[in-house]
């Protein structure tokens, strides 16, 4: 992976963690203040954590979506010039099997 694409990876995460700790918190205080029911006896830590997370996919999924296009732009690039590496190994492969097959029939 690329410098420049490794960055943008993990700029992306880096923010997808901040937002889901910022909903974290929000969700803790709400929780612990009465706002939000506490759980169901001792499940009151992954009942949070779980809030906090469906709370966080779409504020991600909306707020960060520039962020994403760009980090995905660099991945799809990366992706097709490595597809058309491969279809030109392949391409010398054929040809070198065709010069060999047509040296092996006029022996």
């Amino acid at each position: 992976m690329e410098s420049d694409e490794w960055i943008a990876m993990l700029r992306y995460t880096l923010m997808r963690l901040g937002i889901f700790a910022g909903c974290l918190v929000v969700v803790w205080g709400a929780v612990y203040s009465g706002i939000f029911p506490r759980g169901f006896g001792g499940s009151n830590p992954l009942w949070v954590l779980l809030l906090s997370l469906v709370l966080s996919a779409p504020i991600s999924w909306v707020v960060l979506r520039k962020e994403r296009d760009r980090a995905s732009e660099r991945i799809v690039g990366r992706v097709d010039r490595m597809k058309a590496n491969l279809e030109a190994s392949r391409s010398q492969e054929d040809g070198a099997d065709d010069t060999a097959r047509a040296q092996g029939q006029t022996s």
